[in-house]
This record gives C-alpha cells, sequence and structure tokens, in this order.
C-alpha cells in the first residue's frame, strides 16, 4: 500500500515537469484571452473527472477566480443532464459533445477538449466538430496524447500515464489559465 508521502512525492515529479509543457499552457492561454476579447466564448468537454474540470474552469470564469468583475463567456457542455441523456438515448454518447458544439460553437470561440488519455471518442468527435466550425481547440491531455494532441490547435500534454496526476495537473493549468485571463481582462471587466 502507497504511504501518503509517496502519492505525494508522485504528485511533486509530475508537477515539477510540467515546466517543459509552460511553452504550450503559455500559448493556450493567449488563445483564451484573445477569444474573449473579440466575443468569443469558451466551450468545455470532458467525461467523468474531466467533466468536473470542466464545470469547476466554467465556474471560476463566469463568476470569478480571485477578483471581482463581470462574468466572462464560458459553457461546460456536462452539465445540461436533459441534452446528455436525449441524445445518449436517442442517437449515441460519441456525438453528445459535438452536437452541442454545432448547435452552440461559432467561428470566435474556443474549445477546450479534456481527456486523460486523448482517445475519448465523444472528445474527438467534438474536436472535430468545432474546427469544421473554424473554432480553436486546446487539446488537455496526458499519456502520450492520443489522437486529441493531433487534432488540436494547441495541445498541452501532461507527461504522466496516471488518471489522477494527470488531472490533478489539469485542474492546475486550468487554474492558470483563470488566473492570467481575469488579470488581462479585470480591467475591462470590474464590476
Amino acid at each position: 500500500m502507497k504511504t501518503f508521502v509517496t502519492e505525494l512525492e508522485e504528485h511533486q515529479v509530475m508537477i515539477s515537469s510540467l515546466a517543459e509543457q509552460s511553452e504550450a499552457i503559455e500559448a493556450a492561454g493567449a488563445l483564451l484571452i484573445a477569444t474573449l476579447k473579440q466575443g468569443g466564448k469558451i466551450l468545455l468537454c470532458g467525461n467523468g473527472g474531466s467533466a468536473a474540470d470542466c464545470q469547476h474552469i466554467a465556474a471560476e470564469l463566469v463568476v470569478r477566480y480571485e477578483k471581482k468583475r463581470h462574468a466572462m463567456a464560458a459553457i461546460a457542455l456536462t452539465t445540461d443532464s436533459s441534452i446528455l441523456t436525449a441524445h445518449a438515448n436517442d442517437f449515441d454518447f460519441e456525438t453528445v459533445f459535438s452536437r452541442q458544439v454545432e448547435g452552440l460553437g461559432n467561428n470566435n470561440d474556443c474549445l477546450i477538449a479534456i481527456s486523460t488519455s486523448g482517445t475519448s471518442k465523444n472528445i474527438l468527435k467534438a474536436t472535430e466538430a468545432a474546427k469544421a466550425k473554424g473554432m480553436a481547440v486546446i487539446g488537455l491531455t496526458g499519456n502520450e496524447g492520443g489522437e486529441l494532441s493531433q487534432l488540436a490547435t494547441l495541445a498541452v500534454v501532461v507527461p504522466s500515464k496516471v488518471t489522477a496526476r494527470i488531472q490533478e495537473a489539469h485542474i492546475l493549468i486550468g487554474h492558470w489559465w483563470c488566473g492570467v485571463i481575469e488579470e488581462a481582462l479585470s480591467d475591462r471587466s470590474n464590476a
């Protein structure tokens, strides 16, 4: 059985290795800022823990991260139980997010597509739908990046094969994005 200290050490090693991805993380942050500055919105999709991360990041942007300010346009495509269940029942689960991208996305928007493996079929289909609409796509993944890292406009690949470690990195990256977005746009959106 692993001790907490062993788990903490694994976490620290993985978090330190994110420095190798700093250029991609920062470029993605700049893309998100540009999206919001031009009046676009940020759409997010993921499964399981990644779905929770989508909701978490969207909440930080719409409500607030650290500063009191106006809302920023972000939608987690993981939250509408009627759309999710109707689509999965009437069609299939592979297109549950791509259908929403089709209906809600515009060419000045950005999709954050989260998949720890980079191979989730519904995330890949959402990415394809976003690109077909002229949207930018940030792929947030792990492992070797999977197909998502090839399809995305920008890919951030967490260098780990452990799902828990990848998810811990994803929320750290998401928080950093929220902070730089808030800092860049706070002068325009003080509440």
